[in-house]
């Protein structure tokens, strides 16, 4: 199943996206006597008990008993889980790390095979498909980030490795946007990422149920992997290639290691790091030091005010935004 969350007529609703059409998930509930929530914040607070009576409506979608679809341009797609409880992001891919560390000169660091980490960033800078408005200093190399992104499905604390997978409740397209200009500079004192991460990460543009994903399946001993290729796409120029089985540490390890110690909530949301070649930092160092070794200059590439990139991963969709620079001028970093 493919949840969605949008705007229509000013109001938030949940809905199921089906053969290129939107149904509103609570209106068709009731057309079959079912009740379900209006958002997906309440959806997921009791995920197992909800999904079982969506598949009903979308049951009842199949067999053409509910036929009534909102017109895609009349609504606006959010982020699927609009509201996220936490928002944690992982650092899966080594290729990513390897490649990005050696463009820096510095030897592959062995902690990466010894556990799996992630940081927190901001759950309250959450964005779906569409505009997203950047201030001066984001534009200073502003970078996409292409991620594959779980949502958490129920309350689980000290959960095992052999039992994460059925914390899942679904699969997304994340974009963890980040200002490295910022996040370098701070980083230097040893604690962050935090104003070079905190003021967009995009989610979309569906939540997928594991279900539809099985063709892709890869059960390892470590839990599942699946095969589905990530792209993305500057201004419409194919610039990152991956693929999701390649993550290192599965989702499974990154759901022990988050709840080692504490409780991982419905609407928790975990984004598996960058895949490899799947941002401009890892990307411009690559083409810089190929350059100079063939006694070349190359001018790194950035997001601009205006330009568009899109995420696109095989099952999930694929997830579009476009950069805009705020109106007022604003800088943190002229007032050193």
């Amino acid at each position: 199943m493919k949840l969605v969350s949008f705007e229509h007529l000013e109001k938030q609703r949940l809905g199921i996206f089906f053969d290129e059409k939107y149904y509103d998930l609570k209106n068709c509930a009731a057309k079959i006597g079912i009740e379900l929530p209006r958002g997906m914040k309440k959806f997921l607070e009791d995920w197992e008990k909800y999904l079982q009576a969506s598949q009903t409506v979308l049951e009842s979608i199949k067999n053409g008993t509910i036929t009534e679809s909102i017109p895609a341009d009349q609504i606006r797609l959010l982020s699927p889980v609009p509201e996220p409880t936490s928002c944690r992001d992982g650092y899966a891919f080594r290729q990513h790390v390897e490649a990005a560390r050696r463009n820096r000169g510095v030897e592959m660091i062995p902690e990466f095979d010894k556990f799996p980490v992630f940081y927190f960033t901001n759950h309250q800078a959450i964005f779906g498909e569409g505009e997203i408005k950047v201030e001066d200093d984001h534009l200073q190399s502003l970078d996409f980030e292409l991620e594959a992104a779980i949502v958490i499905g129920k309350k689980g604390k000290n959960i095992s490795v052999n039992k994460a997978d059925d914390y899942i409740a679904g699969y997304m397209i994340m974009n963890d946007f980040s200002a490295r200009v910022l996040q370098m500079e701070e980083m230097k004192l040893s604690l962050g990422p935090a104003k070079g991460k905190d003021f967009a990460t995009s989610l979309g543009p569906w939540l997928v149920t594991p279900d539809e994903l099985a063709e892709y399946k890869i059960q390892t001993p470590a839990g599942t992997k699946y095969d589905l290729e990530m792209t993305a796409y500057h201004n419409g120029k194919l610039v990152s290639k991956g693929n999701m089985k390649d993550m290192n540490w599965t989702f499974a390890e990154i759901i022990e290691r988050a709840s080692y110690g504490v409780k991982l909530y419905p609407g928790d949301v975990i984004g598996s790091g960058t895949v490899g070649t799947g941002c401009y930092l890892e990307l411009n160092g690559t083409y810089a030091r190929e350059a100079k070794e063939n006694g070349k200059e190359y001018t790194p590439v950035w997001l601009q005010d205006g330009d568009t990139i899109e995420l696109e991963i095989t099952g999930l969709g694929k997830l579009r935004n476009t950069i805009t620079k705020s109106k007022k001028s604003r800088s943190i970093l002229n007032k050193k």
